[in-house]
């Protein structure tokens, strides 16, 4: 539940915007999620905690705090990210430079800690989702081009295996565990429509 806090008085702190979630995130009916955002002057930033229930009691297993410049409300979107048939979760954790770019805050459930795993760099991947397809992340930029990116998790961050970059060419990437990046296809863009395209997979090249 998403409550919109009235900001009509601008005390110097003050509650902008709260979420609970007591249903989906995590193992179901045994955890809980509470995100705060609230504004200390000219400065805002979130909280997030998480719980677990032992007992009939809830009980505070994670903590994260983050300052934030996203002007736009939270937008929690709840859904499985691992392929581990539990839900985790992202919210809008930044303004983007270019608004076709919308960049969230990953946090995903690990079953074996009990714990809510706050993944680092998950704001280098913006437009986010999962892909059933190669069983990873993939991410979305939009520059003067546009990147498709494919990452996996591990531990708290996100690892990037392969990209396509659409502007005057269209160049696919394979990159290894230190970084190094293996160029596997190089085409010619002739219709400026190509250059905005979402991949589901890379080898081979195929269109969301």
């Amino acid at each position: 539940m998403v409550n919109h806090i009235p900001n009509s008085t601008l005390p110097d702190v003050e509650i902008v915007e709260t979420f609970t979630d007591s249903i989906n995130v995590g193992e179901k009916g045994r955890n809980s999620i509470r995100i705060i955002k609230y504004r200390v002057f000219d400065d805002t930033y979130l909280i997030i905690k998480f719980y677990i229930k032992q007992a009939g009691q809830w009980l505070l297993q994670n903590t994260y705090q983050y300052e934030t410049n996203a002007s736009m409300g939270l937008q929690p979107d709840i859904r499985d990210f691992n392929n581990d048939q539990l839900n985790d979760i992202t919210i809008i954790a930044a303004t983007a430079a270019r608004g076709a770019n919308e960049v969230r805050r990953l946090f995903i459930y690990d079953a074996q800690a009990k714990q809510l795993v706050s993944i680092v760099n998950a704001e280098d991947y913006p437009n986010m989702r999962y892909n059933p397809e190669l069983d990873c992340i993939d991410a979305f930029l939009v520059h003067g081009g546009s990147s498709t990116i494919f990452a996996k998790i591990k531990g708290d961050s996100l690892k990037t295996f392969a990209s396509v970059h659409n502007d005057l060419y269209r160049t696919v990437y394979k990159i290894d565990a230190d970084g190094n990046e293996q160029l596997i296809r190089k085409d010619t863009i002739i219709t400026p429509d190509d250059i905005y395209i979402r991949y589901k997979n890379f080898d081979p090249l195929r269109e969301y």
